[in-house]
């Protein structure tokens, strides 16, 4: 006889203990020590600190203690610091709205209490007398007794955090070498370092000094301070090989900052640092702007460096998005988007030949590889300048128009290729009486190889790769010709079909338009497969269904307008290189400054097309110390 299953009785819904609750709630505040240490500056730059030491123990896991010389917490209101949502920061909605503290949800101090044992010694500063406080002195909160007794210290408040997870042992397990436990926490504070230079940090670790920033001074001005911090943060390399970011948006929008030149990105995304008033977040419209900015100038998965800092009106943008308020979403992203990009573009977009870099370093111009620094080797005997006491063959050439050395681009866009020079000197190029240091690139002083120019400046010797370089000046001169045409398309004999998932069959018929408007014909060949009709002219040979499905992505999941921009970039680029002078095609002196000149009056002329760097400066003392003058 078959057993008859009884249905299991409903289970009652009852209301959850504080202390589960607040464990809870610790799982999404507190993942690592890191996020303690995250949280406890925060709270400390909140209180006015302008001095900040962390110290570690075991990574942070067996004790950490943040100490602040901030304004500290009065005796009766320290009892309130470990409850659940008890904040000094905001006490309305529209509080909440247009916060401007680094801490506002009060649920950190809480959730830290709940899986650690915790304790608080703050005092207020004596200046409080006159508000009749009990006494003047420092006071200590048990965070697992609830009791409060005299101690001392000066003014300001230090948190110790010991045996994090030890309520929760599960958790613990999770916790990586108390190694890697110490880098997050370093990682944490390089954070906030890095925008408050008017602040000290200091980080000991087991009983060592690991970090010390020291505060800017008050006599240097506010970009000097930052740019001083970021150097200590980051690096001499970083600064000595960064432009200074600085545009305000007509909407108020203000991005500010360094981004470093494409020469210095990396192969990780470890030197990205994005910020919106004043907090360190991870966001995809940033991050995005930013990658669209580099994406003429980088090659092979490098990671472009910068540290950027959007000032925006509080009330749009939401940071009350996580409990650990690293993420924030903009009421319109999409401004955002358009001032980061735009902001990187204007400092990406001057060619950089002999500018001084940002804090007084003079080898902006130069490209260096990673990890490498300029030498600091002292030269007994002064470099000679050979270009100094003599008149140049051919001074001060510049042309206005490409089709000078090459013959413009016809109107129709599909046809965009270039014809090979004469061997006689341009007619139309002039000379000026401008004198050679005028020129950042020099003069052309042979031809090697029929792929590189060599040239002389009053640094050195400049290397410039002809085709890397003019592929580059045509690619400019291209993109500001499309905004007025159109890209043509070529059909094809037999239609390339995939299969499609459905969101990208409902993104082709979503966006058919834009996807004419970049040379591509998709339509729907049945429910679940898509078939290529038409592709640009200048890609005909390329795999259609690759191109297809990249640009369907996109589609997908940008802004259609942006990316019709970076599909005709990738166009353009392609044309550009077919277009470009090639190697072994021999160039007179006139040609050779005509392409100097040209190259120093067209954006992002350091690059190619492809990341590559189109020239390289060798100074007389690297020359001077490869043949051991002056030893």
């Amino acid at each position: 006889m078959n057993a008859v299953l009884l249905p299991s009785p409903q289970p009652l819904i009852r209301e959850l203990p504080d202390e589960l609750i607040s464990q809870i709630a610790a799982g999404e505040v507190v993942e690592r020590p890191a996020s303690v240490v995250r949280e406890l500056l925060d709270n400390a730059l909140d209180a006015g600190a302008l001095l900040v030491t962390l110290r570690l123990v075991a990574g942070g896991v067996r004790s950490m203690v943040v100490e602040d010389d901030g304004v500290g917490i009065a005796r009766e209101q320290l009892a309130m610091a470990l409850k659940r949502h008890a904040t000094s920061k905001i006490a309305c909605l529209q509080d909440l709205e247009s916060v401007g503290t680094m801490g506002f949800r009060g649920e950190a101090l809480a959730a830290i209490n709940s899986v650690a044992a915790c304790a608080i010694v703050s005092r207020v500063s004596t200046l409080n007398k006159s508000q009749n406080l009990p006494e003047n002195s420092a006071w200590m909160l048990d965070g697992q007794s609830g009791e409060i007794s005299p101690a001392a210290r000066a003014q300001g408040t230090t948190v110790e955090v010991k045996e994090l997870f030890f309520a929760t042992p599960a958790r613990r397990k999770f916790l990586k070498t108390d190694a890697t436990e110490q880098a997050h926490c370093l990682e944490a504070v390089r954070r906030h370092a890095l925008v408050r230079p008017d602040v000290g940090f200091a980080v000991w670790a087991d009983g060592k000094l690991l970090e010390q920033w020291r505060a800017g001074s008050a006599k240097n001005s506010p970009d000097g301070r930052m740019a001083q911090r970021i150097s200590d943060v980051l690096g001499e390399e970083f600064i000595a090989h960064a432009l200074a970011v600085d545009y305000t948006s007509g909407s108020g929008i203000r991005v500010q900052g360094f981004a470093g030149i494409p020469d210095a990105a990396r192969s990780r995304a470890d030197q990205q640092f994005a910020y919106v008033n004043g907090r360190f977040v991870r966001d995809k419209v940033i991050g995005h702007a930013a990658r669209s900015a580099y994406e003429d100038v980088l090659h092979g998965g490098r990671q472009p460096v910068y540290v950027l800092f959007v000032s925006i009106d509080p009330t749009r943008v939401d940071v009350n998005v996580h409990p650990t308020k690293i993420e924030v979403r903009f009421r319109d992203g999409r401004e955002v988007h358009q001032a980061v990009r735009h902001a990187l573009d204007n400092a990406l977009a001057l060619p950089r030949a002999g500018q001084v870099g940002v804090a007084g370093n003079p080898k902006n111009g130069q490209f260096l590889e990673e990890n490498t620094t300029p030498s600091r080797m002292e030269y007994a005997q002064t470099a000679i300048n050979y270009g100094a006491d003599r008149e140049p063959d051919v001074v001060g050439n510049r042309v206005s128009d490409i089709g000078v050395l090459w013959n413009a681009p016809p109107a129709n866009p599909s046809a965009f290729t270039s014809t090979p020079p004469t061997d006689r000197a341009p007619e139309a190029v002039s000379s000026s009486t401008a004198p050679p240091s005028a020129w950042p690139l020099g003069r052309a002083i042979a031809q090697l190889q029929g792929i590189y120019i060599l040239a002389e400046n009053t640094q050195g010797l400049v290397i410039i790769d002809m085709h890397a370089a003019h592929e580059r000046i045509v690619y400019e001169r291209l993109k500001s010709q499309i905004d007025t045409q159109t890209i043509t398309s070529q059909s094809l004999l037999i239609p390339a079909t995939f299969a499609a998932t459905p969101t990208e069959v409902a993104c082709a018929e979503a966006h058919m338009d834009t996807l004419r408007h970049l040379g591509l014909e998709i339509t729907a060949f049945s429910p679940k497969t898509l078939a290529v009709r038409a592709v640009p002219t200048t890609l005909a040979a390329g795999d259609a269904v690759e191109l297809a499905r990249s640009v369907l992505a996109e589609l997908s999941q940008h802004d259609a307008s942006t990316v019709i921009a970076r599909a005709q970039h990738e166009i353009l680029s392609t044309m550009a290189c077919h277009g470009a002078v090639r190697a072994n095609r021999s160039l007179t002196v006139h040609e050779m400054n005509a392409l100097l000149r040209q190259m120093e009056t067209t954006e992002r002329s350091d690059q190619c097309n492809h990341g590559r760097p189109t020239w390289r400066q060798i100074s007389v003392k690297e020359l001077d110390n490869l043949f051991m003058r002056g030893r």
